[in-house]
């Protein structure tokens, strides 16, 4: 009886199963979450280069960013891959220069893992040229 016992204790039968199964939802969570907020920051890199560059335009270049509406549809062109609104960028003439913000609604892609959205926002200012 004890021979038994002692050599059912020494199979691993079925442990790499069980922990596999143990193991396997917290790398997909942390795979996923890797993903989702690796996505977040390229799109907040990807908003700050547009309102850069469309602060730019409107200090220095006036032919083809002389208004705000044309400002602002220099800084939806440069935001390409995203699909941002124009309505989401401002741009206005401060103390500071040609200013350009943008406030852009950020969804996950696995509402399950994050059931919140966040805003991402980006501001440049641009000295006016004299």
């Amino acid at each position: 009886m004890l021979f038994r016992a002692g050599r059912a204790m020494r199979e691993d039968g079925g442990t790499s199963a069980i922990e596999f199964a143990l193991v396997f939802p917290v790398f997909i969570l942390m795979v996923l979450g890797i993903f989702e907020f690796s996505r977040a920051l390229w799109t907040r890199s990807l908003l700050n280069y547009a309102v850069q560059t469309a602060a730019r335009c409107g200090a220095v270049d006036t032919a083809t960013c002389g208004s705000t509406n044309d400002t602002i549809t220099y800084a939806v062109q440069n935001s390409s891959p995203l699909t941002v609104p124009n309505s989401d960028f401002t741009a206005s003439t401060q103390s500071c220069g040609s200013q350009v913000t943008v406030a852009f609604p950020f969804t996950f892609i696995v509402p399950q893992l994050f059931p919140f959205d966040i805003t991402l926002s980006a501001q440049a200012c641009y000295p006016k040229q004299t």
